[in-house]
């Protein structure tokens, strides 16, 4: 009996061995054959690569996933694994990359929105945002979501949509554009997606919603619920250990529900690396990282820039 006692004493006092999530390249298209010493470094499982939407439906309904299967094929034979992300949001004021028609057509509203940056006072403009509140915009980005999981289900490992943060404006709002209609077109495309792809991943980025700060209108909680209701991962674009704005907003959701949904998959682009840690003065260092991944935010697979330190020794 009392080496029995003694066995279950040491069970409880062992040490339970931290989670230690993949780590992934992100990558634009065209990168992935200048970047082969590090994908194939043994600290690396695979690599995420974002391809634009006009590069893929040249022409309505006419699709060309060329490129995405070249940068499939190398990973590939790299033995490593593949993560896709399409962008429909664009962060420079000239990048206007929906299929051209989408652009002149009056059925889709001029395709994108203009965003905003406010940050310094007066709003300037900061990119632009494909208008998915617009019926025939998100018919469009569904039947591509569908020609690619016909193509891709079951051989990239996953594919995510892009951050739900936008500032399109409100003096005047694009036209049939509300935050309700946002949040609703952000859930539509995301259950598509999670039904198109029945074996890869399928992860939706959420770290604001417009008119949702602090939960406002119960956006962060009411998504966070259908996500887990509907086996759709979840993550976000930037790692920063105790932020206060997202702790405020998706961070201590992503925490509540890490077990809940089928993967948190999170990255650290290249602005995130020049964030500084409060408690020393300096960048936030690759223990940083992934240390608050891990042991706050439950991420599974973490999206590293090519430009991280830690990748570039």
């Amino acid at each position: 009996m009392r080496g029995w006692l003694a066995l279950a004493a040491l069970l409880i006092a062992a040490p339970v061995a931290a989670k230690q999530p993949q780590n992934f390249l992100y990558l634009g298209q065209d990168e992935i054959e200048g970047l082969l010493p590090i994908l194939d470094r043994p600290d690396i499982d695979g690599a995420q690569i974002l391809y634009i939407w006009s590069n893929l439906e040249p022409s309505k309904g006419v699709y060309d996933f060329s490129m995405i299967e070249h940068d499939l094929a190398i990973v590939r034979a790299h033995h490593r694994q593949f993560w896709l992300q399409i962008e429909d949001r664009f962060f420079r004021p000239a990048a206007r990359h929906l299929p051209r028609d989408m652009l002149t057509d009056p059925e889709y509203g001029g395709g994108l929105a203009r965003q905003y940056d406010d940050r310094g006072g007066a709003p300037v403009p900061a990119g632009w945002v494909a208008q998915q509140w617009n019926p025939a915009v998100r018919a469009r980005y569904q039947a591509l979501i569908a020609a690619l999981a016909k193509q891709f289900d079951g051989r990239i490992l996953g594919f995510n949509l892009e951050e739900t943060s936008a500032d399109v404006g409100t003096d005047p709002p694009p036209a049939g554009y509300s935050c309700d209609a946002y949040f609703e077109a952000t859930k539509e495309n995301i259950l598509f997606a999670r039904t198109a792809f029945k074996h890869s991943q399928v992860v939706q980025y959420v770290n604001f919603w417009p008119c949702g700060w602090n939960n406002a209108h119960g956006y962060m909680s009411r998504f966070f619920e259908f996500a887990a209701a509907n086996r759709i991962g979840v993550g976000g674009p930037d790692i920063v250990p105790n932020r206060p704005g997202q702790m405020r907003n998706s961070y201590p959701y992503i925490h509540d529900y890490q077990d809940k949904v089928p993967v948190v998959a999170m990255a650290i682009q290249e602005p995130t690396l020049e964030y500084i840690n409060p408690a020393t003065n300096q960048p936030f260092t690759r223990e940083e990282f992934t240390s608050f991944a891990t042991d706050y935010l439950g991420v599974d697979i973490i999206f590293w820039s090519k430009d991280a330190p830690w990748l570039r020794r």
